[in-house]
């Protein structure tokens, strides 16, 4: 029989208290290591050259933590976020532009988020959970930063230990001075090796401020974050409550929210789904006839032969009509996920013609997203590439996905989440393509073709520095144009060619310089390329400028 000893209990309660979650050898070695590696590559840096390193880091380290075994290695999102953070990395070494940089935080916070719980396949719940892990990766690093429990024990230990160092210590510092005395070359070696400890201890000194102090704590946040793998189930346990496809309630009425008196569970309250059943049908039989007069219109004026007068306003043909088009298409697809998102994909009496009617109602609005393409496609044939006009097509893109989604709910009853879950994945894709591209590139070589008489040249001069090889070899093309920029929203002023090629030197001069400040870790491969270019030209001008 078991006595009860408080001396054991004492004990029991006085021992130390093991850690939530024991830091493998490789994460105590990867910790500092990924913190100072953060503080090196990014302090005062741009994000270029050093994502791709500090990312390849945390993936070795993730990886390498993981077993063959893992779940993570089973998990298509897994996969595709991995791949995504590898090339969306590499893309900002070589172009550092905003959307790789974009797409490359977003990539590396998915796929921590897929490691920590692989099974959840929403893209959003996968980067919040990476984004909550940082909370318990700060309480575990306060855990380690604690004291021991047994510290007088050890600080004892020390003292004990650190007496018996007094004798040899104290007889090497005598022979030290011996032999700096006596031998000369000794003596220059010490001297050097203290100026050596006294320049280290500078360099130390002018680098730690409040502000680096703070930076290097961020760094150090943000790589336990991505290298402490902490179980969250929040956005697991929220997502599993949501599923593929529409479940028929037979609980409930299904649109008006009032029961009718002869409502029984074992079978639908009829009223309810005949009213909600008639407002779709007379809804959508009103809109596809508003919406075909439209699209007859668009077809005939902007499809088959568009011919803007000379007082026609593109600008407002083009910004206004497709911002309106846009939101109308948003608001038909909320038309189509209001009455099919519960029982009324069950109504036997009328289904059929419903889904018909609403497919209708999804092609025309595909029919409409041709439009807007199209008034896009004019406003870059009249007037050149912009940055919107990129993004209208990326949008289009998602917007046609959308519509296809659609069709797949109101066919195959998909719920709303499977239509959030796909419709995330094809944003996730469309924001790799734009990462991907070489836009700034290809607007100048677009812009500047000698077919546009009148050429956005400030717009030009903008743009990132590694368009300036560019901008000077069409240089001599701009003569006889008209070069404008742009004060305010749609209002021009003229640039002279001289104003114009002295900001395009100035540009050179100032990017020549920057280049010549900046580390490594902030340099990117397309800049190389263009300061390169730069040196080229300036060497081939000045050896045919010789006598």
């Amino acid at each position: 029989m078991a006595t009860y000893s408080p001396s054991a209990v004492y004990q029991t309660a006085a021992a130390p208290t093991v850690p939530p979650f024991p830091l493998t050898t490789l994460q105590k070695l990867a910790l500092p290591v990924g913190a100072i590696l953060f503080d090196v590559l990014f302090w005062h840096e741009r994000m270029a050259l050093n994502m791709l390193v500090y990312t390849v880091f945390v993936l070795g380290v993730s990886v390498a933590g993981l077993p063959r075994t893992a779940p993570q290695w089973r998990s298509g999102y897994c996969w595709l976020l991995l791949m995504g953070t590898l090339l969306s990395a590499v893309l900002v070494a070589v172009y550092a532009s905003g959307a790789a940089q974009l797409a490359a935080v977003v990539s590396l916070a998915g796929w921590l988020g897929y490691r920590n719980q692989p099974h959840l396949r929403l893209v959003l719940y996968a980067v919040l959970t990476s984004l909550l892990n940082l909370v318990p990766a700060t309480q575990r690093l306060f855990q380690l930063v604690r004291l021991p429990a047994n510290l007088n024990n050890r600080v004892g230990r020390g003292w004990f230990y650190g007496r018996l160092l007094v004798l040899p210590l104290a007889a090497l510092a005598v022979f030290h001075v011996l032999f700096v005395l006596a031998n000369p070359k000794y003596e220059a070696l010490t001297a050097r090796f203290w100026e050596l400890v006294g320049e280290a201890l500078d360099l130390l000194f002018s680098r730690l401020s409040v502000p680096h102090v703070l930076f290097f704590l961020l760094g150090l946040v943000l790589t336990a974050g991505a290298l402490l793998l902490l179980p969250l189930h929040y956005f697991a346990d929220h997502e599993s409550r949501f599923g593929e496809f529409v479940q028929r309630q037979r609980d409930r009425v299904a649109s008006l929210g009032v029961r009718h008196p002869d409502f029984r569970a074992d079978r639908f309250p009829p009223l309810g789904l005949r009213r909600e059943y008639l407002m779709a049908v007379s809804l959508l039989v009103l809109v596809n006839g508003l919406l075909l007069v439209v699209n007859l219109i668009d077809i005939s004026w902007i499809w088959i032969d568009f011919q803007p007068t000379a007082n026609f306003d593109l600008t407002q043909f083009v910004h206004e009509g497709t911002y309106v088009l846009i939101l109308s298409i948003l608001v038909a697809m909320g038309i189509v996920l209001w009455f099919f998102r519960r029982n009324l994909n069950f109504y036997p009496r009328g289904l059929a013609t419903l889904r018909w009617l609403a497919t209708v109602w999804v092609v025309q609005n595909a029919v409409l997203a041709v439009s807007v393409g199209l008034r896009n496609y004019y406003y870059i044939i009249y007037t050149g590439l912009a940055y919107k006009r990129i993004g209208v097509y990326g949008f289009l893109l998602l917007t046609f996905f959308g519509l296809l989604t659609v069709l797949l709910k109101i066919w195959q009853r998909r719920s709303a989440y499977s239509l959030v879950r796909l419709n995330m994945l094809a944003a996730y894709v469309v924001l790799l393509l734009l990462a991907a591209g070489n836009w700034e590139i290809w607007m100048v070589r677009y812009n500047l073709q000698t077919r546009f008489q009148r050429v956005d040249y400030g717009f030009l001069l903008d743009m990132p520095d590694r368009v300036l090889p560019e901008l000077a070899a069409t240089a001599p093309t701009l003569a006889g144009r008209e070069l404008v920029q742009e004060n305010d929203y749609n209002q021009w002023v003229a640039l002279p060619e001289t104003e114009a090629q002295a900001r395009l030197q100035q540009r050179i001069i100032e990017f020549q310089a920057l280049e010549a400040q900046r580390r490594w870790p902030s340099r990117s491969w397309a800049d190389w390329q263009a300061i390169q270019t730069i040196k080229a030209t300036t060497l081939t001008h000045a050896s045919q400028s010789r006598p």
